[in-house]
């Protein structure tokens, strides 16, 4: 069972990176290019999506303090929903317009 949480949070960490080069330089990741409309948008849903499975990894690990298993459940679920829907808007929402 530990294999799986360390794969979840190196792949958070994976996420939590990619968020980050895309809120300072706007790049994203080739496969989502096409449809994202606002990079920064997608890269706060990529942090937000990131830092859930780490702090789900490291909860299990027992390196951070224990606290309830119900805060973990909705803390977790809560940051990993709303980076979803972040990553779902920044490809929904129209583009901005530049003030011209």
């Amino acid at each position: 069972m530990a294999w799986t949480a360390g794969m979840g949070a190196l792949l958070g960490l994976l996420a939590i990176a990619s968020g980050f080069v895309t809120l300072r330089t706007g790049w994203i990741v080739p496969t989502a290019r096409r449809h994202v409309t606002r990079p920064r948008l997608h890269g706060l849903g990529a942090l937000l999506t990131g830092t859930s499975v780490v702090l789900q990894s490291l909860c299990f690990f027992r390196v951070m303090p224990s606290v309830s298993w119900e805060a973990r459940f909705l803390g977790g679920n809560a940051l990993l929903f709303g980076g979803l829907l972040l990553i779902a808007f920044s490809q929904l929402l129209p583009p901005r317009r530049s003030h011209e």
